[in-house]
C-alpha cells in the first residue's frame, strides 16, 4: 500500500514543511485543489502550487474538487503529474472528461463522494486509471473516516479481480491514521494528511502507517 501525502493541513512555513514531506518515505504529494464553488473551500493556484513545489521530486497526484474541470486540468497538467483526479458528481460527462485528461498523456482517475455508489461509475471503469473514494465529504482536512466506504473498497477489489478490462487502482482519502488504515487493506494507496502534517515528527508518523 503506498501513501499519497496531503500538504492541505500545514499552516505555516508550508514550502519548507512541504520539502520535509518530499524528502521522506511518501510515495506521492497529494494535491488538493479546491475552487470554492463544488465544495466551500478554496485552495491554492496554479502559480501558488509551482510556487510551493518547486524543489520536490516526489510524483504528484493531483484531486480536483472543481466545477470548471477542464480549466483546472489545463493549469495542473503543466506539472507533469502521474495522475489528475476529477469528481464524477462534477460533471454530466465524465467519458470526456476521462479523454481530455489522457489527451494530456496524464493517468486518469475519477472520485465519488461518500453517498454516490459504485454503480455509478461502473461504465468507466474500464477507461480509467484510479478510482479514489473519498471516506469524509470532500472540502476539509482532519474530518472523521467514515466505516460505510469500506464496503465500496472491497467491491471495486472484486470488480478488478473478475474483470480483466478493469486496470485501476484504488485509493482512498479521507479521515485515515495509523487505526482506520486497517479497515483499508484492500486499498492500493491512501491519501493521509492531518495525521502526518500536523505532529512534529512527519516520518515518524509515516514509518506507523507503513
Amino acid at each position: 500500500m503506498k501513501v499519497s501525502a496531503s500538504f492541505l493541513s500545514i499552516k505555516d512555513n508550508i514550502k519548507s514543511n512541504i520539502n520535509v514531506l518530499d524528502k521522506s518515505t511518501i510515495d506521492y504529494l497529494h494535491l488538493d485543489i479546491m475552487d470554492g464553488n463544488f465544495v466551500q473551500n478554496k485552495t491554492f493556484n496554479i502559480d501558488e502550487i509551482r510556487d510551493l513545489l518547486s524543489d520536490t521530486t516526489k510524483p504528484k497526484d493531483v484531486h480536483l474538487m472543481v466545477n470548471n474541470i477542464k480549466k483546472y486540468i489545463d493549469d495542473f497538467s503543466i506539472l507533469n503529474p502521474e495522475y489528475i483526479t476529477f469528481h464524477f458528481e462534477a460533471t454530466y460527462d465524465s467519458e470526456e472528461i476521462i479523454e481530455y485528461i489522457k489527451s494530456k498523456n496524464i493517468k486518469v482517475g475519477i472520485s465519488i463522494k461518500p453517498n454516490t455508489s459504485i454503480e455509478s461509475i461502473i461504465s468507466f471503469l474500464p477507461l480509467i486509471d484510479l478510482v479514489l473514494i473519498m471516506s469524509v465529504e470532500p472540502g476539509m482536512g482532519g474530518q472523521t473516516f467514515i466505516e460505510e466506504v469500506v464496503s465500496k473498497i472491497d467491491t471495486l477489489k472484486e470488480l478488478r479481480e473478475d474483470n480483466k478490462d478493469y486496470n485501476y487502482v484504488i485509493e482512498v482519502d479521507g479521515g485515515i491514521n495509523d487505526e482506520t488504515i486497517k479497515l483499508c487493506s484492500n486499498a492500493d494507496i491512501i491519501v493521509v494528511g492531518s495525521f502526518i502534517t500536523d505532529s512534529n515528527n512527519y516520518q515518524e508518523q509515516i514509518d506507523k502507517l507503513k
